[in-house]
């Protein structure tokens, strides 16, 4: 039979339109259709300065727009040289925000797998751990979602005051809680026997596919651009980068994919305490110190190709730029990278030969987001 599973299905995770050639209940192909939420973001970029493409950049991963921001002004403050002007206080507060907006996207991750599962409970902790930091980000930017806080050379605006203390109180609230879904979703029987040697993705299949991030540390492979790359203040923080370790099956199995996730949760609760105890102490804010100080009065670079790349929360994230006029403002192309793409494309090879409930599995295991699949 040809089955067609989406686009509008809830265990698709977006207008994702699955087309399965089975056989009984073995799914013997799976064929991804894409393209149903395509926003132009590319096209967009060759029409708006680079400073005003920003919010765009937020509506591709929705779920953790912090980390495009980051990567996309990171970008253009290299191509105008002013990457190493960048004040400390300004680099900490967007390390402090990404990791935030990590956890936020993981928990997501974590939630609505146990929903494709068929655990609830799960899904709606995850949502009100979710909140706090959803409300706190909303505190810094003025936004729920879709920022536009970290801008080219700075920031839209520096910290609320009582922001590093409620912070604080946040790590502590939350550490326990991660504690108690580890018991009732991680080391739970009726999860592991659903998720363990279910969707085995072999490491050198993940490389030739281009897979990043947790699908692909998840392999067992310790490949993570915050230490590859040594962007912003990562060089200095002192964080792990967990991979999949086979321990409940087979390594790159669902389940290793699921617990890469829960433990980076962890190391981004490490590197947010590291960066709150620099931001309160030789970094603490002055009445003088203006997030915007550094802001180019005009963002043009010099004529040249470049590429810059930052571990967003689903793998890496990457701008490709075109700039061929000095006078102008805006990229002749800007090209991106998303890394849930490429993560996307492995869905076919591992989906063969697989019962359909697993399918879903497999497919909640890669955590994809369509805004960065269609851009």
């Amino acid at each position: 039979m040809v089955l067609n599973m989406g686009p509008q299905h809830p265990s698709t995770h977006g207008v994702l339109r699955l087309e399965l050639i089975t056989d009984g209940e073995i799914v013997k192909e799976v064929i991804p259709h894409l393209g149903y939420l395509h926003r132009c973001f590319e096209k967009h970029a060759e029409s708006l300065t680079y400073q005003q493409t920003i919010p765009f950049t937020d509506r591709m991963d929705y779920l953790a727009s912090m980390n495009n921001s980051h990567a996309w002004v990171m970008g253009v403050e290299k191509m105008l040289g002013i990457d190493k002007d960048i004040p400390k206080r300004i680099e900490y507060i967007r390390v402090l925000v990404c990791e935030l907006n990590r956890i936020a996207s993981h928990l997501i991750a974590i939630g609505t797998y146990g929903i494709d599962i068929g655990a609830f409970t799960p899904f709606l902790w995850c949502f009100r751990d979710r909140e706090h930091i959803m409300g706190m980000l909303e505190w810094a930017s003025g936004s729920r979602m879709l920022y536009n806080y970290i801008w080219v050379g700075g920031l839209f605006y520096d910290l609320p005051v009582g922001f590093e203390e409620r912070c604080r109180e946040f790590v502590d609230y939350f550490k326990p809680k991660m504690v108690e879904l580890n018991q009732l979703l991680t080391d739970n029987q009726i999860f592991i026997s659903r998720t363990a040697n279910v969707g085995v993705l072999p490491m050198d299949v993940a490389i030739q596919y281009g897979c990043s991030g947790p699908v692909l540390r998840g392999s067992g492979l310790k490949y993570d651009l915050r230490r590859i790359d040594g962007y912003s203040v990562y060089p200095e923080l002192d964080f792990d980068i967990p991979v999949g370790k086979g321990l409940m099956g087979t390594t790159g199995d669902c389940w290793d994919r699921y617990k890469v996730r829960v433990d980076e949760i962890q190391e981004s609760l490490k590197i947010i305490e590291q960066c709150l105890n620099r931001l309160q102490k030789e970094l603490k804010r002055t009445p003088e110190f203006d997030p915007r100080a550094k802001l180019p009065r005009k963002l043009t670079p010099k004529i040249q190709d470049y590429y810059a790349r930052a571990e967003g929360a689903k793998g890496e994230l990457g701008f490709y730029f075109i700039h061929n006029n000095e006078r102008s403002e805006i990229p002749f192309r800007a090209k991106a990278r998303g890394p849930s793409f490429n993560n996307l494309s492995v869905l076919p090879e591992l989906g063969k030969n697989v019962m359909i409930a697993d399918l879903i599995a497999v497919i909640g295991s890669l955590d994809f987001v369509l805004g960065e699949v269609d851009r």
